[in-house]
């Protein structure tokens, strides 16, 4: 009765919203995440501005990391443990390795503790919660294209010039991008539920950065192995990295292929679970 007479006192009947949980399996809601890409941009700024906010070196911060890597990749294992590097220069060779790995690094990293770290933005307000892992995903890019640019002048000081296979950059970009995708869904689902997460964030990362080409050329790998090791798919992005830009080697195929596969049946897989289980963030959170 109440009902009937606000609706003929408004004039209209009393709209609600009621949100539901889905139903089943589903991988992407590309309309819905298009109808947030506003809430999508200002998480990225923000992750972008906040980042470098009140520092006094500000955007070299991107630049130190890798670069102090390399340093010290170049003097233990360019020098002291004489590395082989297909030929190269070794302090070029390995910032070509520490670019996309950095990115990655960090990216997956940043990815694995989000819903924690918004996490009182998760209980209060809907939002496709996807966004969040997504979100440094996309805004590391900004470091790794400060780092690239430091990788061209580093290039550029060893007299070395990319290759015409550069036109695979972009593929390469999107592979990194969505192993980190992946990977990073994964881990934000987890590290939600399961505190552990993060504290063994730091190991997970040294133990895939030594697993990668970073330091060592994949050149080392025995030819009836690479196809199997292509499936880690970082090892295609670092050897297609410094094929495309050093021309230390043909582009290596067999390692981006097998990534390709892995990466998108990671990506897949991730965004699965997190699908799934994202009914449960509000309360754990």
């Amino acid at each position: 009765m109440k009902s009937t007479l606000l609706e003929s006192a408004l004039g209209k009947p009393d709209m609600q919203t009621v949100i539901e949980p889905r139903r089943g399996w589903q991988l992407l809601d590309l309309q819905e995440l298009r109808r947030y890409r506003d809430l999508f941009y200002f998480l990225v700024r923000r992750d972008v501005r906040v980042l470098y906010a009140q520092t006094i070196l500000g955007f070299a911060w991107a630049v130190l990391q890798p670069f102090f890597s390399m340093i010290v990749f170049t003097v233990v294992f360019g020098g002291l443990a004489e590395m082989p590097s297909d030929g190269l220069p070794y302090a070029v060779f390995s910032f070509a390795g520490l670019a996309p790995w950095t990115y990655f690094s960090n990216a997956l990293t940043g990815a694995s503790g989000s819903l924690l770290s918004n996490a009182g933005m998760i209980s209060k307000v809907y939002f496709p919660r996807l966004i969040i892992p997504m979100t440094p995903v996309v805004a590391k890019l900004v470091d790794f294209a400060i780092a690239f640019v430091i990788l061209l002048g580093l290039m550029a000081w060893y007299g070395i010039w990319p290759t015409w296979q550069v036109v695979w950059l972009p593929l390469l970009v999107f592979l990194m991008m969505i192993t980190a995708g992946g990977m990073g869904m994964w881990l934000a689902a987890l590290g939600i539920q399961y505190r552990d997460v993060r504290f063994a964030m730091g190991f997970v990362t040294q133990l895939l950065m030594y697993a990668a080409p970073v330091v060592w050329p994949a050149s080392l790998i025995a030819p009836q192995y690479r196809l199997l090791y292509g499936l880690y798919p970082m090892a295609g992005v670092i050897e297609g990295f410094r094929a495309a830009l050093l021309g230390s080697a043909p582009m290596p195929w067999d390692l981006i292929g097998p990534g390709l596969v892995s990466a998108a049946a990671i990506f897949a897989a991730g965004a699965l679970y997190f699908r799934r289980t994202e009914r449960l963030f509000a309360d754990v959170a």
